[in-house]
């Protein structure tokens, strides 16, 4: 196992939070004065980043962490990148600005985009395998606009003497590229193209299988890989208040719900990734801890990573160590809701992992005054 801290980043959930899944109940409207809640508590946490997802439901994630930045000192962005809805130029120079806006807290995450219809939607009507071709082109002109300028011609994307222009960014050669894709297209472009290969949680011997490909391709191209794990995380103080905390998170939900939530899901969706989530419970709320700790319940109902870690600080530690030890440097981790999770989180989990609450050097402690005021 390496001796290394994980990274722990955290989550803006700008779609939307709340306390239950699939219910009105203790939700919560996106708005700007939330999201900025949150990712301060992150930055003064000391939480690496913030993940901001991307999609037709979302607030668009390159004018959230622009509003951002300035407001966080440490916190870095990791911002979705969509192939196919922007010119691989036009999104070099909006991430060379944010990078600069920033001062180089600038992460990437390249979503290719399991879901037909809305992609469709963005006017990207490719099937599966030919969305990451065209994603290999674009990457191959984005990384090559960074690198001092490209001339390519491919079957989907064309550039004729492309320059970046006068203005680059503060990483170089360029912001980190992070990106998950379980099916072999996907891993092709994660081995050619980028700096962390991302993947939602899964039980360790099936991230095993996917990191070890990755790894494995990635070498054979000449190049190094980093390894990143998606989750949700559920901690209490126990075992037994960590479970309990799970199961209310759907207590809300009807079996007819789940069933109707499922059908939407699978037919919207072309995601391998999506599929393999999918089977790690198959719609059924009491088969629901697919591997020690680890809890489908959460993608009864929701697209993306459906699996929690639910456990004490020290059972959560010992999962995340578990996963460090395939080779997973990073944890982007949520929680509903993401605020108070975000506190619970930094408060419980960070010293069972050796990270510390804060960066900078602590003022005074309040509890030093409490026998004081007490006696007063």
């Amino acid at each position: 196992m390496s001796n290394a801290t994980l990274d722990l980043l955290w989550f803006l959930p700008t779609s939307g939070d709340g306390r239950y899944l699939g219910s009105p109940a203790g939700h919560r409207p996106v708005d700007f004065a939330y999201l900025r809640e949150i990712a301060t508590a992150a930055d003064r946490l000391g939480f690496k980043g913030v993940l901001l997802p991307t999609g037709n439901n979302c607030l668009d994630g390159w004018t959230v962490a622009s509003a951002l930045a300035p407001l966080t000192q440490r916190l870095k962005f990791l911002v979705a990148l969509r192939p196919g809805i922007l010119s691989p130029a036009l999104a070099a120079r909006q991430a060379a600005a944010l990078d600069r806006i920033s001062d180089g807290r600038l992460l990437l995450n390249i979503v290719t985009g399991g879901l037909p219809n809305e992609l469709a939607g963005d006017g990207v009507l490719l099937d599966h395998d030919e969305r990451y071709r065209q994603t290999d082109e674009f990457l191959t002109i984005w990384r090559g606009l960074f690198q001092g300028g490209i001339d390519y011609a491919g079957r989907y994307l064309t550039a004729r003497n492309a320059r970046l222009g006068a203005f680059d960014s503060v990483q170089q050669p360029h912001p980190p590229l992070w990106f998950g894709g379980s099916s072999p297209a996907g891993i092709e472009v994660a081995a050619r193209h980028v700096d962390t290969y991302l993947t939602w949680a899964e039980p360790p011997e099936q991230v095993a299988e996917k990191v070890d490909a990755a790894r494995q391709r990635a070498t054979t191209l000449g190049r190094g890989l980093d390894f990143g794990l998606r989750v949700h995380l559920i901690v209490r103080e126990t075992d037994d208040a960590a479970w309990a905390a799970a199961e209310r998170l759907i207590s809300r939900l009807s079996d007819s719900s789940i069933a109707a939530a499922q059908r939407r899901l699978r037919e919207e969706s072309d995601s391998e990734g999506q599929r393999r989530q999918f089977e790690l419970h198959g719609g059924r709320r009491d088969k629901l801890e697919v591997s020690p700790n680890l809890w489908a319940g959460i993608g009864l109902v929701r697209h993306g990573v459906g699996t929690a870690l639910v456990g004490s600080p020290e059972t959560i530690a010992a999962r995340l160590h578990g996963y460090q030890a395939l080779g997973i440097g990073t944890v982007i981790a949520s929680g509903y809701p993401h605020l108070e999770e975000a506190y619970r989180v930094a408060e419980l989990l960070f010293p069972a992992l050796g990270i510390g609450l804060r960066n900078e050097k602590p003022g005074r402690d309040f509890r030093a005054d409490a026998p004081r005021i007490a006696a007063e």
